[in-house]
């Protein structure tokens, strides 16, 4: 656990990323052992999703193969058909007469106006699912945080790098790890206080004007045998670690998603695992701006 402080700690995580530095856009991709049970949760007014419906409780199909999260917009929703094809590939899926049929629920940041106007592709997606790994994640501006930016709302010349950050947090015998794509229109602040982006003075109006488009996407994994419901428990003390590093956060700009995903039989208290779910979120997202 020492060596590795990302959510690649969780046994049998794997995270790939493909990145275009001239469109400043990319796509990364987050490989799940299964059995596994995830959910979602989105507080942000403007989230761009794919297969997202099947995470609620009570739905049919528990476990995904995989998540990914892309620059590019809504176009970039097209990297999981990729993605996709790949994991077919290897026969994983749900299971059905024709054959498996992978789970691949996506999310996406807008980053069009940062580099050329350019989004990932489903080839994107398959390279950025090929160059997987259970190594500690590369973060920074890479994959899907190629483009990532922070404090858009007092006006352009505030505007900082952001991009991915990661962290894991052990509780007992079990892990907890993040990964987060910092895309978010306000400024971001640590837990003791202090700013690391920031503070922007907004204008009159300035919030989400044109382009100006924003999302912070968050995947949470453990080892910890958790139910969907402890899963959407996780999920809110997650997002309270945007709000508490995030000033706004959950904005009608912002498409801030929090995905939780239990992939592991160990044992562990919720609400201890809520605590460090917290911690690895807010540590996540300033080293997102550190490594930016």
């Amino acid at each position: 656990m020492a060596s590795n402080q990302t959510i690649t700690a969780v046994p049998g995580i794997e995270v790939g990323h493909w990145t275009d530095l001239d469109a400043a856009t990319g796509v990364t991709v987050i490989n799940l052992p299964e059995p596994n049970r995830a959910v979602m949760e989105a507080r942000g007014g403007a989230p761009g999703t794919r297969e997202t419906a099947l995470l609620a409780p009570g739905m049919k199909v528990e476990t995904i193969q995989a998540l990914v999260f892309s620059g590019g917009s809504a176009f970039g929703l097209a990297t999981a058909d990729g993605v996709m094809k790949e994991l077919a590939a290897a026969g994983r899926g749900h299971p059905t007469p024709a054959g498996p049929v992978p789970i691949v629920p996506a999310a996406i940041v807008y980053d069009l106006i940062v580099g050329e106007a350019k989004a990932p592709d489903a080839a994107a997606g398959v390279s950025a699912y090929q160059a997987r790994s259970g190594d500690p994640v590369t973060t920074g501006s890479v994959g899907a945080g190629t483009g990532a930016t922070v404090s858009k709302w007092g006006g352009f010349d505030q505007i900082r790098k952001a991009g991915i950050g990661s962290s894991a947090v052990r509780i007992g015998d079990a892990t907890i790890g993040v990964l987060v794509v910092l895309n978010a229109v306000g400024d971001v602040m640590d837990l003791e206080g202090n700013w690391v982006s920031g503070p922007s003075e907004p204008g009159p109006g300035s919030i989400g004007l044109g382009p100006r488009e924003n999302t912070t996407l968050v995947a949470v994994a453990t080892d910890a045998q958790f139910t969907k419901s402890d899963l959407l428990r996780l999920s809110v003390r997650s997002h309270d670690a945007l709000g508490a590093t995030l000033r706004p956060a959950h904005t009608r700009y912002d498409g801030d998603i929090v995905f939780a995903v239990s992939c592991g039989d160990k044992t562990a208290d919720l609400d201890l695992a809520g605590e460090a779910a917290f911690e690895a979120v807010a540590t996540a997202i300033v080293g997102a701006v550190d490594n930016g």
